[in-house]
């Protein structure tokens, strides 16, 4: 679910015009996963846009105030969520910590970063939503810490299937300033991509791991 539409628009602008979203249909790129990828998304780039920061730090202050209003403890998942998961803590007053993706190896071999309590509620920050595994991991450190997670939200989401599957299972609910369908949409109406290029997106959003950009963009 996104937060609304005007925000999601807004967002989905600037980061296109930072550059921390990249689409390119004809050269993919390839995710660590192996996945062919005709988008690269990197939404720590907007740490560097002191508008662009402000403007999502304030939505995610917006989108915890309203779903989540219980929240005591805000928590940024590893790497991307930490920053900005930081900025939200601060507007709101409240206590951040950060979940590694695994534990130390040294020292105290922590997983979490920071003191959160039994039984608070937590709001875990994300930067980017792809099948979801990465952040639900977060999600399951924090059950096993007996934290009350109230939810996740998180600046974009590429909308997999799989990824809303994987949140109905875990019963997180997750909240988005901007997704896919927000992105295309805006990236058509500004000229960013070509009808062709639509096509392309749009199916490589059926079936990811399986994707291929030669023939059909070859026509």
């Amino acid at each position: 679910m996104i937060l609304n539409k005007e925000s999601a628009i807004k967002i989905a602008e600037s980061l296109l015009q930072i550059k921390a979203i990249k689409l390119n249909p004809t050269s993919p790129f390839q995710w660590a996963s192996g996945w062919n990828s005709p988008i690269y998304c990197d939404n720590r780039k907007a740490l560097s846009y002191p508008i662009v920061r402000t403007y999502i730090r304030q939505q995610l202050v917006d989108a915890i105030t309203k779903h989540f209003p219980n929240v005591d403890v805000i928590a940024g998942v590893a790497t991307g969520g930490i920053a900005h998961g930081a900025l939200v803590a601060e507007a709101m007053g409240l206590p951040f910590a950060y979940i590694r993706s695994a534990a130390k190896e040294h020292g105290m071999q922590n997983l979490i970063e920071g003191d959160i309590l039994k039984g608070q509620n937590v709001v875990v920050v994300e930067d980017l939503i792809s099948t979801g595994t990465s952040s639900l991991n977060a999600v399951d450190a924090l059950i096993e810490n007996e934290s009350n997670v109230l939810g996740m939200v998180a600046i974009f989401t590429y909308g997999f299937e799989l990824a809303e599957t994987n949140f109905k299972k875990k019963k997180c609910k997750l909240i988005t300033l901007s997704d896919y369908n927000t992105l295309i949409e805006v990236a058509a109406n500004t000229n960013y991509i070509s009808n062709s290029d639509i096509e392309s997106l749009a199916e490589w959003r059926k079936n990811p791991h399986q994707w291929t950009p030669t023939l059909k963009n070859n026509k």
